[in-house]
């Protein structure tokens, strides 16, 4: 990877952890990674900022999402012509989100579209599988431009993409690799907004087989780095001996901008502890 370019990340989202790659980068300093895996892709923010010697190992469990960064891999120069297609209005935006294309290129550029025009960059759908967030009513969107998505096209080449669960990854760890580990973050009892609006998306009994993946990642001889929330439960139920960075983020989900105030949260990682 040393020859590609990092990037940014080209879809807006929720949790997104672009904020956290230079704490990220410090707590890696000069350790060699072989191949990196990211199960819980969201916006990439962190697979598209770091370097790494072999492959990526890319995987989320929104099959809409993995399309999308398939698309861009793949077919970036059509699928920015798509993109080109499309206006900011309520009008086409909710013409665009009744409606679900037969092509993978055009419904990878239907979720682009309304990924920057929606409300709050959410993506939420409802019991149907529908997308259901309202028009946004942003003035200025930043729709990817064709050399950001080409940017993510060349660091996506030797990736593989996947929808599929997290417990899955452990297929392809081995020794020297770093997995990135960022679930919604759920608690055992917490009143914080953010953690109320993840719950369903990721259980408690999700975040206990995550901390078995953990583990099993420990026996493989790789890296882990898992982003959590900053709890009482969660650092009992993460303490594996290793290292605990406490940080602080913007809370991005939340009514008003008053509301959402910032948060910490940890960061737990065996790297320079292996």
């Amino acid at each position: 990877m040393q020859n590609v370019e990092q990037a940014d990340p080209i879809l807006r989202w929720a949790g997104g952890k672009r904020w956290l790659l230079p704490t990220i980068r410090t707590i890696i300093g000069e350790e060699r990674i072989i191949n990196y895996h990211e199960p819980f892709l969201g916006g990439a923010a962190v697979f598209l900022g770091l370097t790494y010697a072999g492959k990526a190992f890319l995987a989320d469990t929104n099959s809409d999402l993995i399309e999308v960064y398939e698309c861009i891999r793949d077919e970036y120069r059509a699928l920015h012509e798509l993109l080109s297609e499309h206006v900011n209005t309520s009008q086409h935006y909710y013409a665009v989100r009744s409606e679900i294309p037969e092509l993978a290129i055009e419904r990878a550029a239907r979720f682009i579209y309304m990924n920057h025009t929606s409300y709050n960059g959410i993506y939420r759908v409802n019991l149907n599988g529908q997308y259901n967030v309202p028009y946004g009513r942003r003035e200025n969107p930043r729709m990817p431009t064709l050399e950001a998505l080409k940017t993510v096209s060349q660091r996506l080449q030797n990736s593989s993409l996947d929808a599929r669960d997290f417990e899955s990854c452990l297929d392809s760890v081995g020794p020297g690799d770093l997995v990135f580990l960022d679930p919604p973050y759920t608690v055992a009892h917490n009143n914080n907004g953010f953690v109320k609006y993840n719950q369903k998306l990721f259980s408690w009994e999700d975040q206990r087989r995550l901390s078995n993946v953990v583990d099993e990642i420990k026996k493989a001889g790789a890296y882990y780095i898992l982003s959590n929330a900053a709890h009482d439960s969660i650092a009992e139920l993460f303490d594996k001996g290793d290292r605990l960075v406490v940080t602080k983020r913007r809370n991005a989900v939340g009514g008003s901008a008053s509301a959402r105030g910032s948060a910490s949260e940890y960061l737990f990682t065996n790297v320079g502890v292996l």
